[in-house]
């Protein structure tokens, strides 16, 4: 609801506002008709033929050498940008001043009036396009610099305030709920503006965080989340509260909320609680090794909804948080990142097992990615139909680099060793027996 408006004030009539603003354009626009005044403008349309033809020159020489620059923080390139951009009106509000401030010097003030203004609302609207640019949303940076835009040029030609109470006066009331086309718009430059600010610091303690090396990388995670929506939150009540918004009418809004999760919201809140309780007990975190089902990958991200999971074929799986409290996960670095593999081979019953456990031992730890502070252990576990049959047991300490590479390492690894030393390896062999025909029954 919005707060009540003060009840001494008159309501102002729809047909007032539009006489006297058409009584005040027409004082402006005959003032506009003094010699003076024509001057003014013819000199100001002077200067923009020549600020527009020398910017058409200096911004294709800038243009080139912003394309030589390299090495460069992208925020500056950024700005040197916006400047190439708005290269004339910045040339033409330059001129704009000067000429004025000597016009104040040697003739009447009033030979310099519309000059001054004219700079002064030209220096304002750059102001307002290079701050709107902290606003990276594209709708909302658009939504504040043409209200700031509007509001500045009704304010030099001093008519913000008719504006105001024409906006106002375009109103629909619900009984003691009153909503007016100036409040829909303050509030929506406001809140932009709050939430511009929002996003900066929120960036920029994202960015502190994630590089203190002291907090967990969970715990970050959860910091984010809470810093983001703690900014996000409080822009949107101190927006509305600060055009004068009834904060205390939300209590119907949380109760309906309230039901609407209760019958449609279960499976969103339900990972929406999951996704908290991963943070705080550590079990998941940006960076392990997980399994669940036929999904193998790291963590890339934990979202406040899904975790990303992204496997070695480049595939991203984005997994409900609830899943993951749910269903069984091999977390193969939650604690630390050693993991042991095994490879399974048989040799022929003519070769020496001693021999074959000491060589394919050495062979496993020729290869790089073994961990050398695990021994490597090599058993019989098996005597087959065709082989001796053996488990290599290794260990490795970088399970985000795959399993499935390393292990084929190992194999090329013991096929150079056992050729090497006349190690065959078995296969099943068939033998077909011809049989004379006096012999067949």
């Amino acid at each position: 609801m919005l707060a009540q408006k003060d009840s001494q004030l008159e309501p102002i009539q729809f047909s007032d506002i539009i006489a006297a603003a058409s009584a005040e354009a027409i004082t402006f626009f005959k003032g506009l008709s003094r010699q003076s005044q024509l001057n003014q403008l013819a000199v100001m349309g002077f200067l923009i033929l020549i600020t527009w033809g020398i910017s058409k020159l200096a911004r294709a020489k800038m243009r080139d050498w912003l394309r030589s620059l390299t090495g460069r923080p992208k925020w500056q390139l950024r700005w040197l940008l916006q400047i190439e951009k708005r290269l004339w009106l910045l040339l033409w509000v330059a001129c704009l001043w000067g000429l004025y401030l000597v016009l104040q010097q040697i003739t009447w003030p009033s030979r310099s009036y519309l000059i001054g203004i004219i700079a002064r609302l030209g220096t304002a609207w750059l102001a307002v396009g290079f701050a709107a640019r902290i606003v990276h949303n594209r709708f909302v940076r658009r939504i504040v610099t043409w209200g700031l835009w509007v509001y500045i040029t009704l304010y030099y030609l001093n008519l913000h305030i008719r504006a105001a109470l024409f906006l106002d006066s375009l109103s629909i009331t619900f009984g003691d709920f009153s909503l007016s086309l100036l409040d829909i718009t303050k509030a929506l430059i406001v809140t932009g503006l709050l939430f511009a600010m929002a996003r900066t610091t929120s960036v920029q303690a994202t960015n502190s965080i994630r590089r203190n090396e002291d907090i967990s990388p969970s715990m970050r995670v959860l910091m984010v989340k809470l810093l983001q929506m703690t900014l996000y939150t409080g822009a949107i009540f101190i927006g509305l509260k600060a055009v004068g918004f009834d904060l205390s009418g939300l209590a119907v809004l949380s109760g309906a909320i309230g039901v609407g999760l209760g019958f449609g919201l279960q499976k969103v809140v339900s990972n929406l609680v999951s996704g908290i309780i991963i943070l705080l007990d550590k079990s998941i975190k940006p960076g392990d090794v997980i399994s669940l089902g036929d999904t193998f990958g790291w963590i890339n991200t934990l979202g406040a909804r899904y975790a990303s999971v992204v496997t070695r074929d480049g595939k991203e799986y984005l997994i409900p948080n609830e899943d993951l409290i749910t269903n069984q996960v091999v977390n193969w670095s939650h604690t630390n990142s050693f993991v042991r593999l095994d490879i399974h081979f048989g040799t022929a019953y003519s070769d020496d097992p001693h021999q074959v456990r000491q060589i394919a031992i050495e062979a496993a730890d020729s290869v790089d990615r073994i961990h050398k502070g695990k021994p490597t252990v090599c058993h019989i576990v098996g005597f087959g139909d065709n082989s001796v049959d053996y488990v290599l047991r290794f260990w490795i300490i970088d399970p985000t680099d795959g399993l499935t590479n390393v292990r084929g390492a190992v194999y090329l690894a013991l096929w150079d060793a056992f050729k090497a030393h006349d190690i065959s390896i078995p296969f099943p062999q068939r033998e077909v027996r011809m049989l004379a025909e006096s012999e067949m029954p």
